[in-house]
């Protein structure tokens, strides 16, 4: 049960694998993923090390996998997942595998090459019959006297025969391509064109362009040379034209021919193309985990270390103690599964290197040590918030977002993730924003249900209150006529035309029911959630000082408990602590009728760090107050030296009883005075971060310093802290007055409504209401509560027992390997 609240105890284990069982039981690790491999060759080259050329075979067969799964992508053929975990071939099944991607990479791309020729010379014909069709119609429409007036008139002058040539090209180069011929040309050509109405494939790129036919008529061959160069600029395809009709007719007949014997060869082509990658298709995911594996194992094995012998390969591994068996297990059945009749050893080692922080988690708890570990990654076997985050964080967001309504919508969306999560995480959605929500649902799911209570508490319903327990409290007329205004009611007598009077004892939910029909709520719960924010903060801040006392036991630092917790605990406590302790006095010294009279605790509370107890304007609240306020600033204000001063002063003593008098040992009998290794080892490793592993090295100045940072930030920050607390009480308002205002605004115009189309009016804005509630008080006010919640346990939580400079435990994993893999 204890290392639920703190890391799993670490072990590094030294590994002796025969080399050919060595990829076996390599393999049945990665299955395991309990074990992280340590590099034991950081000096050698990647290129030179012994499985160098395994990793390379693995790295091709994985570029041919991709090009496959590229050409199946192009087709829109779907990738089966069967969910199928394909053990890991054996090292002689490499050539069998390497093989098979050989004849499909190239049987694609020889289908691919032929498939390109032949829609090249498929778009070439299509363009030619386009040009004989369009060039017929040009000639008819040349017999017209006005066009062939006009094209005389532009040949005019012109030496040489006439001519002229007809092509294709793109239809945007269209109109820079007739401005630069009637510029080159000047003017002295005849240029007719016309749009081919469907689009062409581009045999390269298979992209759809638009294309237009073109003839120009010329004189001369000056004027042929400079047309044929522009048509070339400017990627036209030129196509030979017939001059007589009869000609073009025949030419035409025959490119129809060939242009349908071509779509068969065509059809047939796809066709195999298609069964390629289908069958393909089905077996291409159990490939991929075949190859990555194999290039993991290598690369693993690539860590190792080799023996003068060449027969025995030694690995280093952190793993956790708690499951040594299963990785002896798991080493038996790569042993046995690879042949070899000699076993692996695994042999614990001792060290002084920091074991990485290893948190187990599942579904439920993984979210919560994700918010933790964003934060940073504990030190190793320090106390683990998670635990207490899965209570403190969906509650505290709970307080800023409290309204039943909004927390059972949250609730329900949460619910149904939750619900179908085997089914959603089958979907595998690439959408980011729903993969982040869905990771979260156990968090959500909780914030839902807490928000719930909250709104119980508050008695908010969309901003509604409902009479769910009645109340306590009456209301009557004091001074105000019979039947006074009821608009102007004032639940603490400030107008004096009411009056709440307390008949029974009323728990705070029941009093909120009544306090919501009040004019002067807000007053109150303006009041009332400030002083409940002030308590909810110190009391989780001593909560995060009490948990640094379970640290300073673990690690054996009785000098961390004596000048550092217990200075911490009494100084906030003192101040702070004590100003909780006022809060539930005044609430439980004062009633209805008294209320008016009590002293300002904000007022005493300056007053009390001031040592200013002469102002009239503030009674004091009890007798002895002032000895009581007195004694306690003292004890607070003593707390400090002792972190600053004194024990920078032990640190230094207890340095130089090692240096000077230290232990000795002579026969195995201790000699001198200095303190045992034990004792030695409490001073603590944040405030003596720049001592080195064997602790020979102290700088009394950089102590000093680190201690008078770490102290002033305590004791600001116990200030500083507490008013950051005080957003609970603002975001609580913020929400509430905001649904307040949306109910006010949008739907109450539909429920006022008393006309005939009121129903059809009340749907619109109904669902106006409902959309705006989603958007801004779940999603926009949700995320702020959220971000809000986080920051108070990052920063006014966890720093006072949390120092999160660890490194993360990555075990070699082929889960984890194949996810990084798809999820790309």
């Amino acid at each position: 049960m204890g290392e639920l609240f703190r890391s799993e105890e670490m072990t590094l284990a030294q590994l002796f694998l025969q080399s050919e069982a060595a990829y076996c039981c390599v393999s049945e690790l990665g299955e395991l993923g309990m074990v992280q491999f340590r590099d034991l060759n950081p000096d050698v080259n990647v290129f030179q090390r012994k499985f160098v050329n395994e990793v390379r075979r693995c790295e091709e067969m994985d570029r041919k996998l991709r090009f496959v799964e590229k050409e199946i992508k192009k087709a829109n053929i779907p990738t089966v997942d069967t969910g199928e975990n394909p053990e890991v071939p054996f090292p002689r099944d490499m050539i069998d595998l390497e093989a098979t991607f050989e004849k499909l990479e190239n049987e694609l791309k020889e289908i691919n090459t032929n498939q390109e020729a032949l829609k090249k010379n498929f778009l070439e014909l299509t363009e030619l019959k386009h040009i004989l069709r369009r060039t017929q119609q040009f000639f008819d429409e040349m017999e017209d006297p006005n066009l062939l007036e006009e094209s005389s008139a532009l040949m005019e002058g012109s030496e040489g025969a006439a001519g002229f040539v007809a092509g294709v090209i793109s239809r945007e180069r269209i109109p820079t391509f007739e401005r630069m011929l009637w510029r080159v040309c000047r003017g002295n050509v005849f240029l007719r064109k016309a749009e081919i109405e469907d689009p062409l494939e581009d045999p390269t790129t298979g992209d759809q362009v638009h294309k237009s036919v073109f003839i120009i008529f010329f004189q001369g061959d000056q004027l042929k040379n400079r047309v044929k160069k522009i048509c070339e600029g400017f990627r036209a395809s030129l196509y030979p034209c017939p001059e007589t009709p009869q000609e073009r007719k025949e030419m035409l007949a025959g490119v129809n021919s060939r242009i349908d014997d071509l779509q068969m060869v065509l059809n047939q082509t796809e066709d195999h193309r298609q069964r390629v990658l289908q069958a393909a298709s089905k077996t291409m995911r159990v490939w991929f985990i075949k190859v990555r594996k194999m290039k993991a194992i290598y690369h693993t094995l690539n860590l190792c270390n080799i023996d003068v012998t060449q027969k025995c390969l030694i690995a280093e591994v952190w793993c956790p103690v708690s499951d040594l068996d299963s990785i002896q297990f798991a080493l038996r059945r790569g042993t046995e599964r690879s042949g070899s009749t000699v076993p692996s050893i695994l042999n614990r080692m001792q060290t002084k290197q920091t074991p990485p922080t290893f948190n187990k988690t599942n579904k439920f708890t993984s979210g919560f040590q994700n918010i933790v570990d964003a934060y940073g990654i504990g030190n190793y076997r320090e106390i683990n918030p998670a635990p207490y985050t899965i209570i403190t964080f969906p509650f505290l967001f709970a307080v800023m977002f409290g309204d039943m309504g909004h927390g059972l919508l949250m609730t329900c969306a949460a619910l149904y993730l939750v619900i179908r999560e085997s089914r959603l995480l089958a979907q595998k959605s690439d959408n980011e924003m729903f993969n982040m929500v869905f990771a979260g649902r156990y968090i959500i799911l909780l914030m839902g249900i807490f928000s719930v209570y909250t709104g119980i508490i508050y008695n908010d319903c969309f901003s509604k209150s409902l009479n769910m327990f009645g109340s306590g409290w009456s209301v009557r007329p004091m001074f105000g006529p019979k039947g006074a205004n009821w608009t102007a009611q004032q639940l603490k007598g400030t107008v004096r035309l009411l009056w709440l009077e307390p008949q029974t004892f009323d728990p705070v939910m029941w009093s909120l029911q009544i306090w919501n029909v009040a004019t002067n709520k807000l007053t109150f719960l303006n009041s009332f959630k400030m002083k409940m924010s002030v308590i909810l903060g110190v009391i989780h801040m001593l909560f995060g000082v009490s948990l640094s006392l379970f640290n300073h036991l673990y690690f054996k630092k009785p000098l961390n408990i004596f000048l550092g917790f217990i200075p911490e605990i009494v100084f906030m406590s003192s101040l702070f602590g004590y100003l909780v302790l006022l809060v539930f006095y005044k609430w439980t010294a004062y009633d209805a009728y008294t209320s008016k009279d009590a002293p300002s605790l904000l007022i005493h509370f300056i007053n009390m760090c001031l040592f200013n107890y002469n102002d009239p304007t503030n009674k004091p609240l009890y007798r002895g107050q002032m000895g009581i306020q007195v004694l306690l600033v003292l004890i607070a204000l003593a707390c400090v030296p002792c972190m600053l001063i004194v024990k920078t002063m032990v640190l230094r003593r207890q340095h130089l009883w090692k240096k000077h008098l230290g232990t000795q040992k002579f026969g195995g009998v201790r000699v001198g005075n200095g303190p045992t290794e034990d004792e030695a080892g409490i001073m603590d490793h944040d405030q003596l971060s720049q001592h080195s592993e064997e602790g020979d090295e102290f700088d009394f100045g950089d102590v000093a310093v680190h201690q008078a940072i770490h102290t002033i930030e305590y004791c600001l920050g116990c200030i500083s802290n507490t008013a950051s607390y005080l957003r609970l009480w603002a975001l609580s308002l913020a929400h509430a007055q905001l649904s307040e205002v949306l109910w006010s605004m949008v739907m109450h115009l539909g429920l006022s409504s008393r006309s005939g189309g009121g129903f059809f009016g009340l749907s619109i804005i109904f669902s106006a209401f409902a959309t705006l509630t989603v958007a801004i008080l779940l999603v926009m006010e949700g995320l702020s509560a959220f971000l809000h919640a986080l920051r108070l346990h990052w920063v006014e939580f966890q720093n006072k027992f949390y120092s999160g400079q660890g490194f993360k435990f990555v075990p070699f994993s082929f889960e984890s390997i194949l996810e990084g893999r798809f999820d790309e």
